[in-house]
């Protein structure tokens, strides 16, 4: 099973597979990085193309099927600049999730979208992480993000930067985003999280 495991110095190392080969790892960025030049299909299509670990003959169809999940089935023959911010983060998290990567790394994905959009995109994330169960590193500065999207959250120290504490949220899975941020135990795991930051921040002005 690919994962992140952390060291008696508080650092994160790559976990090797079962198998025994290092983990394949994904990346998704705060900016797209599409192909200005390529169409919605090819964008998704080139990167499956160039893992050998994805027979040829099943991209069209992994494409389509991928395509259909993030709701752009209908934009497979545009291009970027046709897409909207939030449309062009979907193609991304669709690459991510068809790439066949043991680990998916997150770097603020939605940090540029406005709150509706962002909304959108957490629960489309929230329901492809539910077939697919990949292991996601999720990186945010919102901690209702953080809360709302994770099985661990990882609070990091400022200088040096290391895991300072890590809280396991036990918050039951299919998550409604909209039902849970109502509900009292998200609720305390916002505050939870809120109070070690606090400290953390007493910290640096104590410095």
């Amino acid at each position: 099973m690919a994962g992140l495991q952390q060291s008696t110095s508080g650092h994160l190392q790559v976990a090797e597979r079962e198998d025994g080969q290092v983990a394949n790892i994904g990346m998704i960025f705060q900016e797209q990085g599409l192909f200005p030049w390529m169409s919605v299909k090819r964008n998704v299509s080139f990167i499956l193309e160039n893992n050998t670990a994805i027979e040829k003959k099943t991209i069209s169809e992994a494409v389509d099927d991928i395509l259909q999940k993030v709701g752009l089935s209908l934009y497979g023959d545009y291009y970027p600049h046709q897409l909207s911010g939030g449309m062009k983060q979907r193609v991304s998290i669709a690459r991510g999730f068809a790439n066949r990567s043991d680990i998916l790394l997150m770097d603020e994905p939605f940090v540029f979208l406005d709150f509706q959009t962002r909304l959108k995109l957490q629960s489309l994330l929230l329901s492809l992480w539910q077939s697919d169960k990949k292991t996601v590193v999720f990186v945010t500065h919102d901690i209702e993000e953080a809360v709302l999207l994770a099985d661990r959250v990882m609070i990091m120290s400022s200088s040096p930067g290391s895991i300072k504490e890590v809280i396991s949220i036990d918050l039951p899975r299919p998550r409604d985003i909209f039902k849970l941020k109502e509900s009292n135990d998200y609720i305390a795991y916002v505050k939870k999280v809120m109070q070690v930051l606090d400290i953390e921040l007493s910290l640096l002005e104590s410095e």
